[in-house]
């Protein structure tokens, strides 16, 4: 049985070493903000939006960019699939002077990888039961990302590790009618 002092070094122990882990991912999380005038966060996303709809990408809003952000990153995933988290769309190298991403479009230089319906580009939420929810997390980094355009998710996490300035995100949500 450990002694309330050897119990108090474990515990400081570990979040030391926590806090080593996060590095400077964990610094520097305030600012920015991602928004979306069709959808507020933990609101619903519309069918437009969706396969029930036009399929394309809503319309999102970007503010308070760290000014030392040498690009950004876009991953929209469903954690809610039966085979696990289901991802829309991968996106890499948005420049840091973007403030908004239109309907239906990619930002000009900006890469896209290949989603889990193994297709380059934005595939909109389409659950096969109940509602879901949709994450579009958006990283600040301090360089831009050599990917491959056949790149995953997986693979961008792994390139963006250690560079993360910033992040946020929004959650949707959709359930088919």
């Amino acid at each position: 049985m450990l002694t309330k002092a050897a119990y108090c070094a474990v515990a400081a122990f570990a979040l030391l070493s926590a806090a080593a882990a996060i590095g400077k991912e964990g610094t520097r999380m305030n600012g920015l903000t991602l928004s979306s005038p069709v959808f507020q966060d933990i609101g619903y996303i519309p069918s437009k939006y969706t396969c029930d709809g036009e399929n394309s990408n809503p319309p999102l809003v970007i503010e308070n960019v760290p000014p030392e952000a040498k690009s950004m990153v876009l991953i929209v995933d469903d954690p809610d699939a039966p085979a696990g988290t289901w991802v829309h769309w991968v996106m890499w190298n948005i420049d840091p002077h973007t403030r908004e991403i239109r309907e239906n479009s990619v930002p000009k230089g900006a890469g896209q990888g290949v989603n889990d319906f193994k297709q380059h580009g934005y595939g909109g939420p389409c659950p096969p039961s109940g509602a879901h929810r949709y994450f579009f997390k958006l990283y600040a980094l301090d360089t831009p990302l050599q990917a491959n355009p056949n790149a995953t998710k997986s693979d961008i996490e792994k390139m963006m590790q250690g560079h993360i300035i910033a992040r946020t995100q929004i959650i949707g949500l959709y359930r088919r009618k």
